[in-house]
């Protein structure tokens, strides 16, 4: 089983290799064979890639927005044309289950295609009326972008990142995660054959030295990372360091409230799909769980069952549901998230060990009994553990909901409309569900609030991420002057 790319990085739409950078392997976590090798940029591949950026910008932000937003549309259907290859590369690539990757990536990344290649052609500035005289604004594009990919979903992200750059007129350097290194690659070949011309969109691999280098390069005027609080920390600082714009997202610990009146089948649907989907590795999952305590035990009961029930095994198997964490390291840490959970006192519903003697697979976890101050209940897992936490009154569970350093996501189950839409105001989180979770269309913005980032992608929101406005004073009579 193999997944070679023809070169480690896309650079001015050529494949390009330097053996000299660092060696490392993509892996399958289904059975920890090995993929595709690849190497990791040295200082002379990024040179290269931020040269092509600079130059390829200028022209591409020259052409008119409606025939970028055609490149861009031609690159979403051939994406959708092929998405069956590309959902099963990212399947190598991830280990999530063919049946998750073929709905959930690719085809979700050109649809981000379509959206800003539709988004293109209609921004404009505006005219201000000043009496005798006016001025207008233009909106400009920033000019070279680099994007930072996370490894749970590779080739949506890199497309939520480029849609919009591309689209407005800037270039991009993109990295993917050194976990998830191949669907990018694709990305760019497809964006080159959709007729983007080269060195606007370009793809270097390697680890977070990599990603250093080029978030600091003077060239750079945006940065995009999609990544832990630990990680965008240190990247927002170096942004910061060069005065760039910069868009954050990052982890969270995300609260799922239920009440007493919700549809208790919804609610047990929403919660697994908050903690299980991606074998739990999302970073807007709702994984502190307040169910209300006089459904607490029908609640348990109907999750346990369902839970039960899910399909481990084969991610290529169309059947699977629920496919191997990403890594080694990463079954490992769940592992001991696991052991803390105990540790603290905390009832095991179900799930929490490892399955199978091959591949990183953890059995979906379900924890009742737990308390706001328990390990489980504060730190981000990014593994199928489910945290149950009980309230009884609206106030007290919204203060706890949001006692956190984190503020990407929040959900509300309930019938009671006036209810939901009350808590929902109250709750410190960028993106906010009802009745529902999870659900991420291109058209809305995402993105957190305190350690959960700061921006947005996706909807029009990412034209304020994406573009800048120049102001243009226009005088019409004679020069007013003291002198």
């Amino acid at each position: 089983m193999r997944a070679q790319p023809k070169a480690s990085h896309f650079i001015a739409g050529t494949w390009t290799e330097d053996r000299a950078g660092a060696r490392f392997d993509s892996v399958f976590p289904a059975t920890g064979e090995v993929v595709a090798q690849l190497h990791a940029a040295t200082p002379d591949i990024l040179e290269k890639a931020m040269n092509a950026a600079v130059v390829a910008q200028k022209e591409w932000a020259a052409r008119p927005p409606v025939e970028r937003g055609r490149i861009l549309r031609r690159a979403a259907d051939i994406i959708r044309a092929r998405n069956h290859d590309l959902s099963v590369l990212e399947t190598l690539d991830t280990g999530k289950p063919l049946q998750e990757t073929l709905v959930a990536d690719a085809a979700s990344g050109a649809d981000a295609l379509e959206y800003f290649a539709g988004f293109a052609a209609t921004v404009t500035g505006q005219t201000i009326p000043l009496g005798q005289d006016m001025a207008y604004t233009l909106r400009e594009p920033l000019g070279v972008c680099v994007g930072i990919g996370a490894w749970n979903y590779p080739m949506q992200i890199a497309c939520w990142k480029a849609a919009p750059a591309l689209a407005f007129g800037n270039a991009m350097v993109f990295k993917p995660s050194e976990l998830t290194p191949l669907s990018a690659l694709v990305l760019a070949e497809i964006l080159q054959e959709a007729g983007l011309p080269d060195g606007v969109f370009n793809v270097v691999q390697g680890m977070g030295d990599v990603g250093a280098a080029l978030v600091s390069d003077p060239r750079v005027a945006k940065v995009s990372l999609t990544g832990s609080v630990p990680t965008g920390r240190k990247v927002y600082a170096a942004a910061a360091e060069g005065i760039k714009s910069a868009t954050m997202e990052l982890g969270g610990k995300s609260p799922l409230i239920i009440f007493e009146d919700a549809d208790l089948d919804n609610a047990v649907g929403a919660a697994m799909l908050a903690n299980f989907y991606s074998a739990g590795q999302i970073c807007s999952n709702g994984t502190r769980v307040y169910v209300h305590r006089s459904v607490k035990a029908a609640f348990l009961d109907k999750l346990a069952a369902r839970t039960s029930a899910i399909k481990m095994g084969d991610p290529l198997d169309e059947a699977t549901q629920m496919g191997p964490l990403v890594s080694e390291g990463q079954m490992t840490r769940v592992l001991g998230y696991v052991e803390q959970g105990k540790t603290e006192g905390a009832r095991l519903v179900c799930g929490g060990q490892r399955e199978g003697a091959t591949g990183c697979y953890v059995q979906p976890a379900i924890f009742a009994d737990v308390t706001d101050h328990m390990v489980i209940a504060r730190e981000e897992i990014f593994g199928p553990v489910m945290t149950v936490l009980d309230f009884e009154d609206e106030a007290d569970v919204v203060a706890r909901a949001n006692a956190t350093e984190y503020g990407l996501a929040a959900g509300v189950f309930t019938r009671d409309i006036s209810r939901a839409h009350r808590v929902v105001a109250q709750l410190e989180a960028g993106t906010c569900w009802i009745n529902a979770y999870n659900l991420t269309p291109v058209e809305m913005p995402f993105g957190g609030v305190k350690a959960s980032g700061v921006g947005r992608e996706n909807g029009h929101a990412a034209l304020e991420h994406y573009t800048r406005i120049k102001s243009v004073y226009l005088g019409l009579g004679d020069v007013d002057s003291p002198y």
